[in-house]
């Protein structure tokens, strides 16, 4: 990790301050960042073999250059960085089954989305395997943000292998975000809504960074069927997340994206999550969604709320 990780990502779009004020944001961010494991972390990239940096971002685990000499010692620099959160990612050769099945996600987003040619932002990005698979769907570019620092040292540990490819992921957080128009061709916002204190301002904050006609891509937790207008309000923990402010039906959740003047307002997707798709891994050894829901039944979380639904929705700015 010496020297700056960003230089070169304003220059895949020249014309943006916007994106210099971003990047620079991003390079300050991780260069003084506070946590305790980053020297952990940083020794673990350092000792990554060299390889020919090679990418197949259009597959359900993104291959990632090719197989290394010694892929035991691949692993335990890789494990470094658990737990590996979305995924799955094949790395130098190693198959990283990650706790989220992130590849059922994308199949159900991807028939909905034109992404030839697009500048794209990533909110909530993790560690940017949502950003290779629209670069497999043809995005010219990919902006990730994260604030969990873990997860952009897991993306420079894949650009390791893969190259220097057109998907960055940066240390920041919607806050972050210069506060100029940026003129994006689309924007997703997956698993972070139901985060946000004010999910209105949330959306108003991302239209304001699509150019006219962009497209958001919305995914989020819903109230199950029979409760379209309802609105979750969990007192501590739903499905023992912390900061999960409000969970609303889906009518409710297009009237919130229609009140941010969004148009042509589509649901794509309603699914449940099951613990087939959100699981323990050897890659992710914490506790997983089998523990967040009631002992001997799928439907209601320890809290005794309904069980985690989600929704995908298109819509034009």
């Amino acid at each position: 990790m010496n020297g700056r990780i960003y230089d070169r990502l304003p220059q895949l779009w020249p014309d943006s301050s916007w994106l210099r004020e971003l990047a620079q944001r991003g390079e300050e961010q991780l260069q003084n960042h506070p946590h305790g494991d980053l020297p952990r972390w940083r020794r673990a990239l350092e000792q990554l073999p060299a390889c020919e940096p090679t990418a197949e971002p259009a597959r359900s685990a993104p291959r990632l250059g090719g197989a290394v000499a010694d892929p035991q010692r691949l692993k335990a620099l890789l494990m470094e960085l658990h737990p590996w959160r979305k995924g799955p990612l094949e790395v130098g050769g190693l198959y990283i089954d990650s706790e989220w099945r992130s590849d059922w996600k994308w199949d159900r987003v991807a028939p909905h989305v034109n992404l030839s040619g697009s500048r794209v932002l990533d909110i909530g990005s993790g560690n940017g395997y949502y950003g290779l698979r629209m670069l497999g769907a043809g995005a010219d570019l990919v902006i990730g943000i994260d604030p969990t620092v873990l997860f952009v040292m897991q993306w420079l540990a894949w650009r390791h292998f893969a190259g220097d490819l057109p998907c960055y992921v940066l240390p920041l957080g919607v806050e972050d975000l210069p506060a100029a128009a940026a003129g994006l061709d689309a924007v997703f916002s997956m698993g972070v809504l139901y985060h946000r204190r004010d999910p209105a301002h949330h959306l108003e904050r991302i239209r304001g960074l699509l150019r006219p006609g962009g497209t958001l891509v919305l995914e989020t937790l819903v109230l199950p069927k029979g409760k379209s207008l309802d609105l979750l309000v969990p007192e501590e923990r739903y499905a023992r997340m912390r900061n999960v402010w409000a969970v609303p039906g889906i009518d409710r959740l297009r009237e919130w994206v229609k009140g941010a003047r969004f148009k042509k307002i589509e649901v794509v997707d309603v699914s449940a999550t099951t613990t087939s798709e959100q699981r323990s891994t050897e890659w992710m050894r914490f506790e997983s969604l089998e523990q967040a829901l009631e002992a001997g039944e799928q439907n209601h979380t320890v809290e005794g709320y309904p069980a985690p639904v989600r929704a995908t929705l298109v819509a034009v700015s």
